[in-house]
């Protein structure tokens, strides 16, 4: 990590936020084409898609490239997403986060409790997406027995169900909650004032870098 003025300090590389980009996009086309095969009420959805039957081939796609891309973000912050003692008491505290109230919060990194706890929260949830969606895909393939056929007809939309909601606390957090967090994803940077107020333990050690 390095400044990029005297004012800024870069918070994402490039790469970070088009594979984080590649993940949201695809993520939105499998929920939606999702949801669009899920429930009648929702098939409308699907004519966006190109129809059903196009819904319906290119969906588990979509949930392929977001596997791809979030296997690669995985294998980029895992090590950073740990959680220690100080992100378990940032949890407990973390309704003064929502509300601009961060006294008692402990300092936080790079990322915070929160975010490291969705990082988890969502790959756990892509690993029974992904178990489950295999058995829906190539259903006349699987030597599986019908009863876990049915289990992953409950599984997948469950998983999915936590999935978004994760995604949506997501850009709440990145948008209302903490006005510049989205900033920082769109163009790399975030401001030495916002740094020290959301992430004084990074902002300490990249002026000491």
């Amino acid at each position: 990590m390095s400044t990029t003025s005297p004012s800024r300090i870069q918070r994402f590389s490039f790469a970070e936020r088009a594979v984080h980009w590649l993940a949201a996009g695809s993520f939105f086309y499998a929920a939606l084409s999702g949801l669009s095969l899920w429930t009648p009420q929702l098939y409308w959805l699907a004519t966006v898609f190109g129809g059903g039957e196009a819904t319906r081939r290119w969906h588990p796609w979509g949930g392929v490239v977001f596997g791809l891309a979030l296997a690669k973000m995985f294998l980029g912050w895992a090590r950073q997403m740990k959680l220690d003692a100080s992100d378990r008491a940032w949890l407990r505290r973390s309704h003064r986060y929502a509300v601009h109230d961060h006294e008692g919060l402990p300092e936080a990194g790079r990322f915070n409790g929160g975010q490291k706890m969705l990082f988890w929260i969502q790959s756990l949830a892509f690993v029974f997406l992904f178990v489950s969606g295999l058995v829906l895909w190539f259903p006349e393939l699987t030597s599986v027995p019908r009863g876990l056929r049915f289990v992953a007809i409950l599984v997948h939309p469950a998983a999915a169900i936590v999935a978004m909601g994760g995604i949506i606390v997501l850009v709440y957090m990145g948008t209302a909650a903490v006005p510049g967090a989205f900033r920082g994803m769109v163009r790399g940077w975030v401001d030495h004032d916002w740094a020290r107020a959301h992430h004084p333990k990074w902002f300490r050690d990249i002026e000491k870098s």
